[in-house]
């Protein structure tokens, strides 16, 4: 694949960096963070805890050892925690047990947000553990909870530094979901949780007595308060893997898993077309099997999202692709894995490519997933996917991924992808020319314990498509805990092609740059941070046409509440080559136009019931003039009810026929929490744009993770000239996980 690249430049610098990769681990050995590491002892309990909360008065933990060393990294950065946090860490035949006990002098004023599953975690009281139960120091998973008991997990792969995983952010993927319960409760002493996690929900090594990578984060809301077990610069949080502590003396059960889930639905259609009524049913199923305790099979079959929530809708004011990421329970786990490209702009493999088309659900008749390890420091991952043809809209498509990556000392891996499509040629009529392939390499090089060196180079095989199908990206990071630095280059051929990716724009050189300062002032208006910063980022063509420059120069001002305001400016460049319709009937023309832009952002204390943000964006845009507000209030009754409300308003006047025109959408989101685990929510949006009105309706009873009864209602409305009639639909889904093996 190498040799097929004409770039002599692009060759040698891969070269490079695959060299640097392979001798990582000599040329720079173990990072300094090793020596700051805690220890913590495990205990084996004898008497296995009650899942209530109460950590004081259960009689499971009146033998273990306490860890209460925690340290903050704000808002007084290296300080003890201002409350005493004792955590306990123990472990029955088939389980890890986690008690917390969050003291507090002044329990009133312990804030509880929210008991949704999954909510942040961000703007509450808060716990959180980091397991690295293969003691690999980049990979793990997050379990967390509130006063309000809810239930909160995620995975993290490679420590998510500069990696994006679908349906999560900088690399974290929090819609990973285990089987796992936990229990809250307050008292005059503070508040205490006691958690429950299998360890068949968890991945870790082969001895019988092991250590694991953990780490402990408590948050004190109303201080702006966050401490860490193992300490942490104020530039990283629980995430940072490599620089968690150690718990020693862990037995864990051999592991036996086989896992079993089944699911019925049954569901209505009415209007969008439709003549009356159409019922349909279907049943699928769900297995999982732990091959090792490090390597899981997954199979698939009749596999169906209908509980999933609808795509929040955009408006689309340019001439590039829309981003909308992955929420479909099957495709989120362990997608970290599969992840090569930049987030939202080359992703070379892009799961939203299987089972939908132009926006519309494709049936899937099945797949399998194989991840994990093999070996201590070997990941792999193989996904096999089918899904049904649809006419006019999408062929018969097998799907085939394969992923192997080699972890090497401090933070740093080499791997491979391959992606493939193969098609039954129903839509464009030849069977062997109905395919895709997609080839790439990537890297990371750890230098030190604040460097980071990424790249990946990938090529297409695409029938009809000879010209430059190549694309590679090199960045560099360097973060401490005062500054933040970053430098990037990406080409991206005309005739890149990864047909199971994503691609927001083709043919394209990049240049991006930023650099970040952190100053916390003591005792100036109640200030908590400041963050200077200057970004840019530049798109050439190969012909050396810039498509877009992009300079922001802005200014973070945090307070001591959580509260911010962001000032700041862009200064615009956008290289339009061929007229496009911005709107229907309003079409921009060829041309350089060169925009500053005025920003302004305020976003409120978003612990508080009631909390204000408003993005405001005032400056020029295609030779005209644009005004962007996006205004959001939130209000919170208690840890039960919530709601949203944001509108997004743009206001043009362009120089072109029909350029005065706005572009508006407005969404509403409520939700109650009967209990943590039984969820009643609205999503309902209008898009000026497309003139559409959409609702979904979901009502939520778990049993475990993402199982149990859903009933779901959708409605949408196209109130435009021609649009079809109000489509509306009903769904009943029910599943259940059985472990089949204990």
């Amino acid at each position: 694949m190498i040799n097929s690249i004409n770039n002599s430049r692009l060759t040698l610098i891969i070269y490079l960096i695959v060299g640097a990769l392979a001798y990582s681990g000599v040329s720079f050995g173990q990072e300094s963070a090793t020596s700051k590491r805690p220890i913590g002892q495990a205990a084996k309990l004898n008497i296995v805890p009650v899942i209530d909360g109460d950590v004081l008065n259960d009689p499971a933990w009146h033998k273990a050892e306490p860890i209460t060393d925690f340290w903050q990294t704000q808002p007084n950065a290296g300080q003890p925690v201002s409350q005493r946090t004792e955590v306990f860490v123990g472990f029955s035949d088939d389980a890890l047990h986690i008690g917390v006990v969050a003291y507090d002098e002044q329990p009133e004023l312990i804030i509880a947000t929210d008991s949704r599953r999954d909510s942040s975690l961000d703007d509450t009281d808060s716990f959180r553990v980091l397991i690295d139960g293969l003691l690999d120091r980049q990979n793990g998973f997050v379990f967390g909870t509130n006063p309000a008991s809810v239930e909160f997990d995620g995975q993290v792969m490679r420590e998510a530094a500069g990696q994006y995983v679908p349906g999560g952010q900088g690399g974290f993927n929090r819609n990973w979901d285990a089987p796992w319960t936990v229990q809250s409760k307050i008292g005059d002493y503070g508040w205490s949780a006691e958690m429950r996690i299998p360890f068949t929900s968890l991945r870790y090594g082969n001895g019988n007595v092991q250590s694991w990578g953990m780490n402990f984060e408590r948050r004190i809301r109303r201080n702006n308060e966050i401490a860490y077990w193992a300490p942490l610069t104020q530039d990283r949080d629980l995430l940072r893997v490599s620089e968690a502590g150690t718990v020693e003396g862990i037995s864990p059960a051999r592991q036996r898993n086989l896992q079993i889930t089944p699911y019925g639905l049954a569901k209505v259609n009415r209007g969008a077309g439709l003549d009356g009524s159409v019922n349909n049913s279907e049943f699928g199923l769900d297995i999982k099997y732990s091959i090792t305790s490090s390597l899981t099979l997954d199979a698939t079959y009749n596999t169906d999202f209908a509980q999933v929530e609808v795509d929040e809708q955009k408006v689309n004011l340019d001439r590039f692709s829309l981003f909308f990421p992955e929420k479909r329970p099957f495709f989120l786990e362990n997608s970290g894995q599969f992840s090569v490209g930049e987030p939202r702009e080359v992703e070379l493999f892009f799961s939203r490519r299987i089972g939908i088309a132009s926006g519309q659900p494709v049936p899937i008749d099945g797949g399998l997933r194989l991840s994990g390890k093999v070996g201590p420091t070997t990941n792999v991952g193989l996904l096999y996917m089918s899904s049904e043809g649809a006419t006019g809209l999408a062929p018969q498509n097998d799907y085939a991924i394969a992923r192997v990556n080699q972890e090497l000392r401090n933070r740093s891996s080499i791997g491979f992808l391959y992606v493939g499509r193969d098609g039954d040629g129903s839509i464009i009529g030849d069977s062997a020319a109905d395919e895709n392939k997609t080839y790439a390499i990537d890297g990371r090089w750890g230098i030190g314990d604040n460097g980071l060196i990424q790249a990946w180079m990938a090529k297409t095989e695409t029938p009809g498509f000879e010209g430059k199908d190549e694309a590679f990206s090199i960045t560099g990071d360097y973060n401490n805990a005062a500054w933040s630095f970053n430098v990037g280059h990406t080409q991206v051929g005309e005739d890149f092609n990864p047909e199971v990716g994503f691609l927001a724009r083709q043919g394209y050189k990049k240049w991006t740059a930023r650099i970040l300062h952190r100053y916390r002032p003591q005792n100036l208006w109640k200030l908590f941070e400041l963050r200077p910063h200057i970004q840019f980022r530049g798109y050439w063509g190969f012909d050396g046409f810039q498509e877009t420059g992009f300079l922001h120069i802005d200014n973070h001002w945090e307070f001591q509440t959580g509260s911010e305001i962001h000032t700041g400016m862009n200064i615009t460049k956008e290289g339009v080559r061929d007229p496009f319709e911005i709107v229907d009937g309003v079409f921009i023309q060829p041309g350089t136009y060169d925009h500053e832009e005025a920003i302004l952002q305020l976003i409120g204390n978003r612990s508080a019931p009631l909390n204000f943000s408003m993005r405001a964006i005032i400056g020029g845009r295609f030779g005209g003039d644009r005004v962007a507000l996006t205004p959001t209030l939130r209000y919170r009754i208690g840890e039960k009810f919530s709601s949203e409300f944001a509108y997004i308003y743009n206001d043009f006047d362009l120089p072109v026929p029909g350029g005065n025109f706005t572009a508006n959408l407005a969404r509403i989101r409520l939700s109650y929490s009967f209990t943590p685990k039984m969820l009643l929510q609205l999503l309902a949006q209008y898009n000026e744009q497309s003139d559409k009105i959409s609702m979904n309706l979901r009502f939520s009873w778990l049993q475990s993770a993402n199982t149990g009864l859903y009933l779901v209602y959708n409605e949408v409305d196209e109130r435009g000239i021609g649009a079809p009639p109000r489509g509306r639909e009903f769904i009943i889904k029910f599943s259940r996980i059985f472990d089949a093996l204990n």
